[in-house]
């Protein structure tokens, strides 16, 4: 089934690079950004999150909680979150499980063939567990669009 703007977002429960076990249900009533990313160090998921990072103050200011979910190991994305110096959680779906559920699975990834790989994509879900915003991109070479991303947040926030 296919997730649309309006669904109720799967709820998940995946590890964190602290080894706690984080729920989406863990943020109800809260705004979330979800961020699939194919692979850990690669330069376009680098890229992609060190512009969060690097504008991490208006997802704050939006009341938006960050999660990055990848299927690479917890301590992978550990070392990962460190070098890069991420403020918010990175969340591993080493079983590729919620990118299942959420429709943004590679079976083969493009570049190197490596089968269950997450697509890159974005998810905003609203304080009452709805999907508001959702972006896939067509090649693991796009970025969402960070600013239709912050101009939903604001709409919720004016809620």
């Amino acid at each position: 089934m296919e997730l649309t703007i309006g669904s109720i977002a799967p709820d998940f429960k995946l590890y964190d690079t602290e080894k706690n076990l984080v729920s989406l249900s863990d943020y109800k009533g809260k705004n979330v950004v979800l961020l699939f990313f194919p692979l850990a160090f690669s330069g376009v998921c680098t890229k992609e999150l060190c512009s969060v990072r690097d504008d991490f103050s208006s997802y704050g200011n939006l009341n938006a909680e960050i999660l990055g979910i990848s299927i690479d190991s917890l301590f992978t994305l550990g070392k990962f979150k460190q070098a890069e110096n991420l403020g918010f959680k990175l969340l591993s779906d080493f079983n590729a499980d919620v990118i299942t559920s959420y429709g943004v699975k590679f079976d083969v990834f493009p570049s190197f063939q490596y089968k269950n790989v997450a697509k890159r994509a974005a998810f905003v879900i609203g304080p009452d567990g709805k999907i508001k915003h959702k972006e896939i991109m067509p090649t693991p070479g796009e970025v969402p669009s960070f600013d239709a991303i912050k101009e939903c947040l604001g709409v919720l926030v004016a809620q």
